[in-house]
């Protein structure tokens, strides 16, 4: 059988903060529904981001998201949290498992976006390895393309999903194709899909902080939160 047609890059603009607003209600509404994590142990979060040259535009806000975070977890709590990023002719690096937000801020600071094909295959993989070593409480993935076959993605995110790894899929952009992708990949995977929008950064970081907190504790790291995003999504949790 002849392999589909790979997904196009494509970028077709933002969309409107009404819209913005309510697909980031529906993903905390999703996220709250979920079982809350093992808090016996720190959290670990896999953070994996497209760095290929359409990203350039949005790079150094993904950083600052990034950052924002970490600034959420109170400590003494623990989130161990590893950078999976890849670009260019087949180039996808990790990070090792880190506490230090700082750190990792820094690390990508000093990443460029090259020009290459997307390998969202090798994050897949990638996470199924870190995660058969020691449970992974949430991956993180922003991306705007997807130039792989997504049948094939699909039976791996479908894995991931009846392993109990949760994704959490952030779209830059507004290609019909890749967001009809990507919300199944974060659907096999029991996870939950957003839209990046750099014209809301705000709403992108409380809701990024609330994963953060959800992978390191679950509801107990929630009520410290004081976002909307945050207080949503600790309404959905189980009492």
């Amino acid at each position: 059988m002849a392999e589909k047609d790979p997904v196009a890059r494509k970028n077709s603009g933002l969309p409107a903060q009404g819209k913005v607003s309510g697909e980031i209600a529906a993903f905390v509404k999703k996220v709250g529904a979920m079982a809350r994590p093992n808090a016996a142990q720190d959290g670990r979060l896999l953070f994996a981001l497209d760095a290929t040259m359409s990203r350039q535009p949005t790079w150094d806000l993904a950083c600052s998201l990034q950052s924002e975070m970490f600034r959420a977890i109170p400590k003494p709590s623990a989130l161990q949290v590893q950078l999976l990023y890849f670009r260019g002719l087949g180039e996808c690096r990790s990070s090792k498992w880190v506490i230090d937000g700082d750190a990792l801020a820094k690390l990508m600071t000093g990443i460029a976006c090259q020009g290459g094909h997307t390998q969202i295959s090798k994050v897949f993989a990638h996470a199924r390895t870190e995660h058969a070593k020691r449970r992974i409480n949430a991956v993180v993935y922003v991306g705007d393309a997807i130039e792989e076959n997504v049948d094939d993605l699909s039976e791996t995110a479908g894995q991931l999903g009846l392993l109990g790894l949760p994704m959490f899929i952030f779209q830059e952009g507004r290609d019909a194709r890749v967001e009809a992708a990507f919300r199944d990949f974060a659907r096999l995977t029991k996870g939950a899909y957003a839209r990046f929008d750099a014209s809301a950064p705000q709403e992108l970081a409380a809701l990024l902080k609330a994963v953060a907190a959800y992978a390191s504790g679950g509801k107990d790291l929630l009520k410290l939160q004081a976002s909307g995003q945050a207080q949503a999504l600790l309404a959905q949790l189980p009492r």
